[in-house]
């Protein structure tokens, strides 16, 4: 469906991104956010105007914290911002619930997630292009009109996004392992910098680099993503932990000097316990669709 006006409510890095990506495509794109020097900043950028529209648009993206769905939703759609609604929010299963019973018209709402981002956080760090060939989750309800629908789909087509539909929980049980707490564990590895001995950040290599550089992202939108998806990310978080004791285990017992700890056996089996991890690590990347020979996903 052809989208020919578009609101976008937080000019932060996926909002803008989006404005930008549509304004590329002469969308007349209408931006709204509470502060008012990201709101100048995105309009600077040419992303759209710093203004409510004069008449509903086609379509509104909502690019607040998932706390903020639901009365974000409540709010503009009592003031009648547009025709349809979708947001961009990480989390979908609590703000879905929280719509179906505040929203006046959920029906005109379809939840929506696109797989893509940066380290960096606010408009200066959108892109237009952010969202190519980067998977879009869309997550309709049972009231989900087909306009809405369509023109979620209609959005990220002009942004070049690859959508996917998918229930609201199932989508957040898959973001908890791939996102959600690999952030938290890249704030936990970040975090020991602090505390290490004093020359060791000066030795940081790409490895150490590659693992904490999402750990830039703002804490306070994040604080909101983890709790928002609190279950699936503790449920992930407990798997690491039962492991990660198992490996512990096996590093004390190899630690111990020949002789004066564990027998062969047991130091064998600790071995095993490592290679195996390491083993299980490299198949595990091998499933990201960028490490498969043909670039093809799972």
């Amino acid at each position: 469906m052809t989208i020919r006006t578009l609101a976008v409510v937080g000019t932060g890095l996926i909002g803008t991104s989006v404005a930008l990506a549509a304004s590329r495509h002469r969308v007349t794109v209408y931006l709204a956010d509470r502060d008012e020097s990201a709101l100048r900043a995105a309009a600077a950028r040419g992303a759209g105007r710093p203004e409510l529209p004069p008449h509903p648009v086609d379509l509104a993206v909502l690019a607040v914290p998932p706390s903020q769905i639901a009365p974000v939703l409540a709010q503009q759609q009592a003031r009648g911002l547009a025709r349809t609604y979708t947001d961009v929010a990480s989390v979908k299963a609590r703000p879905e619930r929280e719509i179906l019973a505040t929203a006046p018209d959920p029906s005109s709402y379809v939840g929506g997630h696109p797989m893509a981002g940066r380290e960096r956080s606010g408009p200066l760090a959108a892109r237009a292009e952010l969202f190519r060939d980067r998977p879009w989750v869309l997550t309709p309800t049972r009231f989900t009109t087909k306009p809405a629908f369509d023109r979620a789909l209609g959005l990220i087509t002009l942004c070049g996004g690859i959508p996917r539909v998918m229930r609201a929980r199932a989508h957040d049980d898959a973001v908890a392992l791939t996102s959600h707490a690999p952030h938290l564990l890249a704030s936990l590895m970040a975090a020991r910098l602090r505390d290490g001995p004093v020359p060791a950040a000066r030795l940081a290599g790409q490895g150490l680099r590659d693992v904490t550089r999402i750990a830039r992202g703002d804490s306070r939108l994040w604080g909101d993503i983890v709790e928002s998806n609190a279950a699936a990310v503790a449920d992930v978080l407990t798997r690491l932990h039962e492991e990660l004791a198992g490996v512990l285990t096996a590093l004390y017992d190899l630690a111990e000097p020949d002789g004066d700890g564990p027998g062969p056996e047991t130091r064998g089996k600790s071995r095993h316990t490592l290679v195996d991890l390491l083993e299980r690590g490299i198949a595990g990347v091998g499933e990201l669709s960028d490490d498969r020979p043909d670039g093809t996903a799972p």
